[in-house]
């Protein structure tokens, strides 16, 4: 791994504008990246390592397609014990790197009836269910309620680029669904009773990430989009018992499909 300043030079020589965050599972995507230089979390200074396992826990800088891209390998969580500006915190780090456009992966439980494992799902809103955002925790609180007063949608994910990535999925023949995902603090997996409760919410995936890292990517003027993997069907919807290791089998099943949609994806934007 190189130190902090080698990776900060190749960020200001490439000055890439899209950064992609992979959760659980999805450290391997995109195959056609080529690396320039990679760091840990914990050497970025106000970044901590991330502690789940799934989650490498570095940054990369390099082309895909021949385009410059930064890539979060991991993410850190709440449950984790990390204060809601830590978890913000690699957004924040992007927007100080010029990033333009996020986009966010992450491994979800399919709670509509035509989600399974190996789908991917668009995030066209989110039904956040974390801590509540207080003034004082995220910095730019200001600046995210002025972004979000001038928006025509109060969600934080682009309807032009929800439009961009079921493009890209129908110009090789398959559909994408666009979706609600619930966020949950986590860590524990949810009961079938709450899964009812979020179906009746309008959710069509649940996981633990991805809402406060796409508001926080508002309030710094980034454009954002997030895919979720399906690994498994939420809770009380089949007859199986959910635990981390299906999670992570089941999030590289659609590797070669979201490595080719992220590429593409990076092309167009």
């Amino acid at each position: 791994m190189a130190p902090f300043d080698t990776f900060a030079a190749a960020v200001r020589e490439h000055q890439p504008r899209v950064a992609v965050v992979l959760g659980s599972g999805l450290g391997a995507v995109p195959h056609r990246f080529d690396e320039i230089a990679a760091v840990p979390f914990g050497r970025v200074p106000g970044l901590v390592a991330p502690s789940v396992h799934g989650h490498s826990g570095t940054i990369a800088v390099g082309r895909c397609g021949g385009q410059p891209l930064i890539v979060f390998r991991g993410r850190l969580h709440f449950y984790e014990g990390h204060p809601w500006d830590q978890v913000a915190a690699p957004v924040r780090a992007s927007a100080g790197w010029g990033v333009k456009v996020l986009l966010l992966t992450n491994a979800a439980g399919g709670i509509h009836d035509a989600l399974g494992p190996g789908d991917l799902m668009v995030v066209r809103d989110h039904v956040n269910l974390q801590r509540p955002m207080t003034v004082g925790q995220v910095s730019n609180l200001s600046r995210l309620q002025d972004r979000l007063e001038t928006c025509p949608t109060t969600s934080p994910y682009s309807p032009r680029l929800v439009q961009v990535l079921q493009g890209i999925e129908r110009d090789r023949g398959r559909g994408l669904m666009a979706g609600v995902y619930a966020a949950v603090t986590g860590p524990c997996y949810e009961t079938p009773a709450e899964i009812r409760g979020l179906k009746a919410m309008g959710a069509d995936a649940v996981g633990m990430s991805t809402a406060w890292e796409a508001r926080t990517a508002v309030g710094c003027g980034m454009e954002v989009a997030a895919i979720s993997c399906i690994t498994n069907k939420a809770a009380g919807l089949t007859c199986g018992i959910l635990d981390h290791k299906e999670v992570l089998t089941n999030a590289a099943r659609p590797a070669e499909r979201l490595s080719e949609l992220l590429e593409a994806f990076v092309a167009r934007c």
